[in-house]
């Protein structure tokens, strides 16, 4: 029993709802058809009355918030292309209907990854598995500068691995002498397979060594009970010449004058990263951090910059949590009691019901226009107008994925994965000592039963081919996945001369990527331009979709394949390592 008040007035003493859980992630998001998948998923919820109750699917803040969020993407072209002049919206948001869309007036693309067009209206996220491939390619136009930060798009973090490499290199013919991507910018700390592709390195500081914020403004640690965030602060001291990259950034939005980030007179208006997290507000006390705020830093959630909020993170273990009343906790998006507050803290907007849709008017809008019914912006291209009615279904659906349609299931007859180690998330964490001994090696792992058919048993070497390529790896069997899916660990293989590894390490020599197998375009199909191998709602990227064969290797074909040449070593490194690291724990300091 737990007495709340709806947001029309109406007092309770309980909660009514079905404690029935479900929990879906990347299961469905990798996939195109992820998102009507996802709507499906929130459906048999929303029939159940099964949300934000006991037992069930709850929110956690700063959600739930109205759907879809009142944000839309920036797409005004006149100041888009307006030198010295900021963005009226921000880059990225939820489209609500074809005007919403970021194209020009013929109906083009104005971003390089075509987030936001008739090809993929809804991507909310951006694409950034597209940039350098449609850079490239001068899809829609040429790009002469690409930064790129916290993805190693030259490896692990991209589709086509090796392809993309190629793309890269590339020459522009029109231009002698100059690469199709001009200038590539990368800011890394550590050595990665991409850092050698780059005009300019921007070296970065570990996660040791600086400052960050897990930001309700962001993606919090927040739990039903409670909103939660926390701060990363400087455990050791860099001892070489590097900034951290958010100082980088704050220092660049400076001299560039950003107006958030400059005085009315023309000067800084912060002196570093540290200076903005606690200064900058997004509306009057609102800012990145929700803990110890107000000049005293008494108050939670909302309040003045705190000039002591850092030390009072650290003080408390880098965490900060504000634990919801019992009449807080439940039917948050009808809750009148939560939703004052959450108003008041700038979670939502105003205190007003968050109405779940099973029927969404946005893709039916978006529908219309590819039917040519809709009075407004109608896409001139067919394939775009028959995505947007096959697809944009106002009624969760279900479809088979994009890639799947066009790839032929008795050559292809195996699904295949590529995931995270919960204890390495990306390609960094080979650089921790006590994680390589965990795993130097990853392998493809293959149903026991389905193995023994086709005479493949632990370690023997195989051979993996899609439509869009082929590697060589080493099988492990196991009970614990279906007979038609195979699957591997992601960014535990690495390019030799990378990562300060040893040629001869095993990443480098037995450790492999599947992304060498997946493809960021769909299969070409006749009269239709090229497509992107995403979602065609969200743009998500379909790591999923992958069909593959499996073939047993020849006698003396060991190894991962394909092999690379070694990364040329960086100036300025000796590159003497030591044969085995060892640590005093008594003083840290390394022997």
């Amino acid at each position: 029993p737990i007495e709340w008040t709806d947001v029309w007035g109406r007092k309770h003493d309980k909660v009514v709802g079905r404690p029935v859980a479900m929990y879906a992630m990347r299961g469905i998001a990798a996939h195109s058809n992820g998102f009507h998948s996802c709507r499906a998923i929130h459906m048999i919820q929303m029939l159940l009355g099964a949300l934000d109750s006991p037992g069930n699917f709850r929110a956690r803040a700063p959600y739930p918030k109205p759907i879809p969020p009142h944000q839309l993407p920036e797409n005004n072209i006149d100041i888009i292309n307006a030198p010295n002049t900021p963005l009226s919206r921000p880059p990225l948001g939820f489209p609500t209907r074809p005007e919403d869309l970021v194209i020009d007036e013929f109906g083009n693309p104005l971003r390089i990854d075509k987030a936001y067009s008739w090809e993929v209206p809804i991507a909310s996220h951006g694409m950034m598995h597209m940039v350098i491939t449609n850079a490239v390619n001068h899809d829609p136009y040429a790009i002469d500068t690409l930064m790129l930060f916290m993805a190693n798009m030259a490896w692990n973090s991209t589709m086509n691995t090796a392809n993309v490499q190629d793309m890269l290199r590339a020459k522009d013919p029109d231009e002698p002498g100059q690469y199709k991507i001009p200038f590539l910018v990368v800011i890394d700390a550590f050595h990665s397979e991409t850092t050698n592709f780059a005009d300019l390195i921007l070296p970065d500081t570990t996660y040791l060594e600086r400052y960050d914020t897990i930001s309700m403004l962001d993606r919090p640690i927040s739990e039903p009970d409670a909103a939660a965030d926390a701060i990363r602060h400087p455990l050791i001291k860099p001892d070489r010449d590097v900034r951290p990259w958010q100082d980088v950034m704050v220092e660049l939005a400076s001299r560039l004058k950003f107006p958030a980030f400059t005085q009315p007179d023309g000067s800084r208006k912060f002196t570093g990263y540290t200076d903005f997290i606690v200064n900058y507000e997004r509306s009057p006390g609102i800012g990145f951090l929700a803990g110890w705020r107000g000049k005293d830093g008494t108050k939670s959630l909302k309040g003045e910059p705190n000039p002591k909020q850092w030390e009072k993170y650290i003080e408390n273990q880098s965490f900060f949590a504000h634990h919801w009343p019992d009449n807080q906790k439940y039917m948050r998006f009808a809750n009148k009691d939560y939703l004052d507050v959450a108003a008041d803290v700038g979670f939502v907007g105003k205190v007003e019901p968050i109405i779940m849709q099973f029927y969404s008017e946005p893709l039916q809008k978006f529908r219309l226009a590819g039917q040519g019914l809709y009075d407004g912006p109608q896409p001139n291209n067919q394939v775009d107008r028959e995505r947007l009615v096959k697809y944009f279904d106002p009624l969760p659906m279900w479809y088979e994925p994009l890639e799947q349609q066009r790839v032929d299931k008795d050559e292809y007859p195996f699904f295949a994965l590529t995931q995270r180690p919960m204890f390495m998330y990306h390609s960094w964490d080979s650089q921790n000592v006590w994680l390589r001994q965990i795993m130097a090696q990853n392998y493809m792992y293959m149903n026991a039963r389905k193995a023994a058919e086709m005479d493949i048993k632990d370690f023997d070497w195989i051979w993996v081919e899609s439509h869009n390529g082929k590697i060589r790896c080493q099988v492990k069997t196991m009970e614990g996945t279906q007979e038609n899916t195979i699957w591997t660990w992601n960014a535990i293989g690495k390019q030799k001369g990378a990562w300060g590894l040893k040629d001869n390490a095993s990443e480098a020599t037995k450790g492999f990527l599947l992304n060498h197998l997946i493809s960021e375009l769909l299969p070409e199909k006749a009269g239709e331009r090229r497509v992107t191998n995403s979602d065609p709602v969200t743009g998500q990227a379909a790591w999923f979709d992958l069909r593959v064969k499996i073939t047993k290797a020849a006698p003396g074909e060991t190894g991962s394949w394909p092999q690379f040449d070694a990364l040329k070593k960086l100036p300025g490194d000796t590159y003497e390592r030591p044969e085995v690291l060892r640590y005093d724990t008594r003083d840290h300091e390394k022997n």
